[in-house]
């Protein structure tokens, strides 16, 4: 049995669309997830683990991710989720605004802890910020990030579509391999 530590129905859902797959039952631990103010993804991931498991002693993930936009020196970077909170898709679009470079990627952390260890797997997708926000699932900065090779923003595409190619689908196959090892040891 693992946990996700999330209040984030969107991010559990994702996660356990990767888990079917693998026949891994993943169940949701509704629960705040301790923010460290750091510098890095893998700093407040593991602090985050760290503290779940010390609090519910059971194996639990914690999934930290952010949108680092090129022109805007990777901002919002660790702020992604304040900055959604306050000024949104509509504000970053503001703060682009005339800015020609609109490359952007974001990028997942994943931390596990057990009573023996904490582990962090990281998945990166790179695209591009819209002109415009567009329509789908509400889910982050989902609406304004173009992936790669696509003229569709996240928003737009299907969940199963996403997790073929996200940042937190490729954290999470990550950290399914040395979770696999793990379990059939």
């Amino acid at each position: 049995m693992l946990y996700l530590l999330t209040k984030n129905r969107n991010k559990y859902e994702e996660i356990a669309e990767l888990c079917k797959a693998s026949n891994l039952e993943l169940l949701m631990l509704p629960d705040d997830k301790i923010e460290l103010q750091a510098d890095t993804l893998e700093e407040v991931a593991r602090y985050a683990a760290e503290q779940a498991y010390s609090k519910h002693n059971k194996p639990v993930i914690v999934d930290d991710s952010g949108l680092f936009i090129d022109a805007l020196n990777g901002f919002p970077g660790v702020y992604t989720s304040y900055v959604k909170k306050t000024i949104d898709s509509k504000g970053i679009l503001r703060l682009m605004d005339g800015v020609s470079n609109r490359a952007a990627y974001f990028k997942t952390v994943i931390a596990y802890a057990d009573s023996d260890r904490i582990e962090l797997f990281e998945g990166i997708v790179r695209g591009m910020i819209a002109d415009s926000v567009h329509s789908g699932r509400d889910f982050g900065f989902d609406n304004i990030f173009i992936p790669e090779g696509y003229n569709k923003t996240f928003s737009e595409l299907s969940i199963e579509e996403k997790n073929s190619i996200s940042h937190r689908a490729r954290a999470f196959n990550s950290f399914l391999s040395f979770y696999k090892g793990l379990v059939y040891k």
